[in-house]
């Protein structure tokens, strides 16, 4: 009762990366509340599956394995949950920003009216004091996320309704495991009980994912244009650059929007989450958005004409200089030197 959960995604019989990210949160905030954290997965010939999450720190995992949990449809994942949270009332509940967790999500809040912060940067637990009303509130979430267009860092809290619901993004938290040998209660529930029949009526004869192009995510050096690389052109010497830092080419959502570079890499709120040992930001400002998906690398360099843009303040080393004068170099030296 009142404990934390954390819906574990499933790509076949394996844990998505971001909910095991969610779960080395969801055990902090847990230690925190001095409750216990929950999984729950839900899929398909689910034999052994609890191994992938109990060393975490779960106390206890629900699983729900039957023919038709996977692939991932709307009404029988949306059923478990909602029936489940009515039984168990957990004060939290945390999903990943993916395509099923934007799916399943809002559903699940409405049905609970419990309210949803999605795409939140940073969680933690605090007290808030509602003057007007003369209460204070003890162990709220708090739901942090960049708002109105990045001008500011809003935190959102929900002190009447639960479960309180936000989704995380990949990459956005740290993914670490407490003990390979945590004991944790594993339940095997009776899906039936659950799911009616008739959510089962959509089944998925065939799909076919798209693997990414690249690997920004787990790229040790990332190199990164912004709108003030100017054209598409402009790119192509950041291509070249990275294939001498053996690094990967990422892009601020302005230069994406402006056709210089494409989707799949784009750092930020709205794109990756990246965690690289070195971050090169080439004519890049630095929007919160966009700080928010690079914050966490370990040494950032900033090349950039404008000595007040806001990454400045955030980057270990500024070259104060055109992209068009300072990456040419860059290329040339790396070139001589890495014979």
């Amino acid at each position: 009762m009142n404990n934390v959960f954390v819906y574990c995604e499933l790509e076949g019989k394996t844990v998505a990366d971001v909910s095991l990210e969610l779960l080395t949160k969801g055990r902090k905030l847990a230690n925190q509340l001095g409750c216990q954290l929950e999984a729950i997965i839900a899929g398909t010939d689910l034999t052994g599956v609890e191994s992938q999450v109990l060393p975490y720190g779960v106390d206890k995992v629900h699983i729900f394995d039957a023919p038709g949990l996977f692939p991932y449809t709307t009404l029988p994942h949306a059923s478990i949950l909602i029936n489940l949270f009515k039984e168990e009332k957990p004060q939290i509940c945390l999903m990943g920003a993916t395509v099923i967790g934007r799916d399943l999500g809002p559903r699940v809040s409405s049905a609970l009216t419990s309210g949803l912060t999605a795409d939140c940067t940073s969680l933690e637990i605090g007290s808030h004091e509602d003057k007007k009303a003369g209460k204070t509130y003890e162990n709220l979430l708090y739901q942090i996320r960049p708002a109105f267009g990045g001008n500011i860092v809003a935190t959102i809290i929900n002190p009447e309704h639960r479960p309180q619901m936000a989704t995380v993004r990949e990459g956005v938290m740290k993914k670490e495991i407490l003990d390979p040998n945590y004991q944790g209660e594993v339940i095997r529930h009776d899906v039936a009980k659950y799911v009616p029949e008739t959510d089962f009526v959509v089944k998925v004869i065939d799909r076919h994912i798209e693997k990414a192009k690249h690997n920004l995510k787990g790229a040790p050096i990332v190199v990164a244009g912004g709108y003030g690389m100017g054209s598409k052109e402009g790119f192509d010497m950041l291509f070249e650059l990275a294939k001498e830092l053996h690094a990967e080419v990422g892009a601020s959502r302005a230069a994406v929007d402006a056709g210089f570079c494409e989707h799949d890499r784009q750092i930020g709120q709205t794109g990756v989450t990246v965690r690289p040992k070195l971050y090169i930001a080439c004519g890049i400002s630095g929007q919160i958005q966009h700080i928010a998906g690079m914050q966490d690398a370990g040494i950032i360099i900033s090349i950039n004409n404008d000595e007040n843009a806001p990454i400045n303040a955030i980057a270990d080393y500024v070259i104060n200089g055109t992209v068009e004068e300072v990456i040419p170099k860059m290329i040339k030296y790396y070139k001589k030197n890495s014979k």
